[in-house]
């Protein structure tokens, strides 16, 4: 069995019911199952979440929601595999046999269902632990810069100071919308981003949406995204 997880849980502190909150017309995390709904890849979405009012709206958008999760695993510092470990757990003990979970971010309506089944493909293929779409820096990471309290700028990295960026190694950052994973490696290994596959999507479909202003941003993208391709929204 294939397995969504989407966690929510309800205290987002910069974008308070951020997971809620509307967007595009309906509540954020409305996107995400829709988004595993329509991939066809799921025997069950589960929404992982300590509040009710998220858990009647996961359900009125099609999720389950079989379990509460207790409140050690919904604060500040709480890591996305305990998270993901506790519903696997949680469905293993309602009889769910489970080889494959999915954890989808709530905030995350860009993501593509084709993305959902390449990164599927790509995890069967490699016989990695984990798969998640990554996206490329803008700039070399070579290049980096640090500001002294001064104001005097200093290079990360001194040795690439004048070095041509056409000659610098690519550098990806973590898309931030979904990590595919066996239930095993789920369950004993947390290391996602060193025991995984990165599926390389473009960097105009990652939006990191922690701040109003991200928010704002995302709209803006989707808006243009929707009047271009409205067939795929």
């Amino acid at each position: 069995m294939k397995v969504a997880v989407i966690p929510a849980r309800g205290g987002s502190k910069r974008i308070p019911r951020k997971n809620i909150r509307e967007f595009a017309g309906k509540p954020m995390i409305a996107h995400a199952i829709s988004a595993a709904k329509q991939s066809g890849l799921f025997e069950r979405i589960v929404v992982s979440t300590d509040d009710r009012d998220i858990a009647c709206i996961a359900r009125e958008w099609g999720a389950d929601t079989p379990f509460t999760r207790p409140a050690e695993l919904a604060d500040d510092y709480t890591a996305t595999v305990p998270v993901i470990a506790h519903a696997i757990t949680a469905c293993q003990a309602l009889g769910w046999d489970i080889d494959y979970a999915c954890c989808i971010y709530p905030c995350a309506p860009f993501i593509q269902t084709t993305d959902l089944m390449h990164a599927l493909d790509l995890l069967q293929t490699t016989q990695a632990a984990y798969s998640f779409p990554v996206t490329e820096f803008p700039s070399p990471i070579q290049k980096a810069l640090r500001r002294l309290p001064d104001g005097q700028m200093q290079p990360f990295y001194p040795e690439f100071e004048l070095a041509r960026t056409q000659d610098m190694e690519p550098a990806y950052h973590d898309a931030g919308q979904f990590y595919w994973g066996k239930t095993d490696a789920w369950l004993i290994n947390d290391k996602i981003h060193r025991s995984g596959v990165g599926l390389p999507i473009p960097s105009w479909r990652v939006v990191d949406i922690d701040t109003t202003d991200d928010w704002e941003r995302a709209v803006i993208f989707y808006e243009l995204l929707e009047k271009e391709n409205p067939d795929e929204r």
